[in-house]
């Protein structure tokens, strides 16, 4: 439900398309991983994925169990609350680890924050945390990197300005681009394993904020896309 609920509500809120590399699958048991740049980007990244008809568990900041109806909602499709700084923060792993082996793909946010610039622009995908490579390690499930490039259209900054770019968006309704990119297998060790899954979201990132034409994009070498849009 959480899929189709933000399938059809982001159309309201800008204009997304999709690509893939080729050869690009999602297998069940995988870890799919995006970049973190906007408040707005799991529901972008989702209705990306539901028109690649990929429904994953996400792994999400345990504050959302905490609104009404939302908290219920994630509960019940077996999401899976991140503890941030918090001894129950293992227990999320354990969660995930579970999730993999009955075939489940999750989705995860390395990052573990937003950035903490104020405007609208790209930015790459910052260092990533080692929660993703100590779950691999467990499970030696394969990771799908998926790059996300204007969800900050829609919301950046601080709160005024992040509830007058949700209340403004049917209005200017942005380019959203969600890429996929070729599955990748991490090998290493923990440290070998972040630097990795970081390389492969960075590089699929590149690619999405290319199709919009962001300048960061461009500074860093992105390439076109090797995919077809869905």
């Amino acid at each position: 439900m959480l899929s189709r609920l933000a399938d059809a509500l982001t159309p309201a809120a800008g204009r997304l398309t999709v690509t893939t590399d080729a050869g690009a699958a999602f297998a069940p048991g995988s870890v799919v991983v995006a970049n973190h740049t906007s408040l707005a980007d799991p529901a972008v990244v989702l209705a990306a994925l539901h028109r690649l008809d990929v429904r994953p568990v996400v792994m999400a900041t345990a504050g959302l169990w905490r609104v009404p109806l939302l908290g219920r909602l994630l509960s019940r499709e077996e999401h899976i609350p991140v503890h941030r700084r918090d001894r129950r923060a293992a227990h999320a792993l354990d969660l995930a680890a579970r999730a993999l082996e009955r075939g489940r793909l999750v989705l995860v946010y390395a990052e573990g924050g937003l950035p903490a610039r104020g405007d609208a622009a790209e930015e790459a995908p910052r260092a990533f945390r080692s929660g993703l490579a100590r779950l691999t390690e467990r499970t030696g499930a394969p990771v799908v990197p998926v790059g996300q490039a204007g969800a900050r259209r829609i919301t950046s900054g601080g709160t005024v300005k992040q509830v007058a770019g949700l209340v403004t968006a049917p209005l200017r309704r942005p380019r959203l681009h969600v890429h996929a990119g070729r599955p990748v297998v991490l090998a290493g060790d923990r440290r070998t394993r972040t630097v990795q899954a970081r390389a492969a979201v960075t590089e699929a990132w590149r690619t999405a904020a290319a199709e919009l034409g962001e300048p960061a994009a461009a500074a860093l070498g992105a390439g076109p896309s090797t995919g077809g849009c869905r």
